[in-house]
């Protein structure tokens, strides 16, 4: 079994605020496709990370799934779709074996 992570922004690369639809549309997906999901959004989690310098901020949320078998080839297509609609240059999506206690 794993648990798969995805880490989305709330703004863009421009600081604009995403549209909530958005973060909907990714919620139903990952109910029809895993059957069901959980969203950690009741308060945002700070993502800091070094780049040409400076410290960069991102407010984020995490939805998790998981996955019997997991996929790379439809993750990594999943990641580049969900980096168009949420304006990003890279979105972290992990994977780590879990063990169902």
């Amino acid at each position: 079994m794993h648990l798969v992570q995805l880490f989305l922004p709330l703004y863009d690369n421009e600081n604009r605020e995403l549209p909530r639809e958005l973060f909907g549309e990714v919620r139903r997906e990952l109910v029809e496709r895993f059957g069901g999901m959980t969203a950690f959004n009741r308060a945002p989690v700070d993502g800091l990370w070094a780049t040409d310098g400076k410290t960069v901020r991102d407010d984020l949320i995490i939805f998790e799934v998981m996955a019997e078998v997991l996929e790379p080839g439809w993750w990594a297509e999943y990641r580049a779709e969900l980096e168009r609609r949420f304006r990003q240059d890279e979105l972290v999506i992990r994977a780590q074996e879990i063990q169902r206690l």
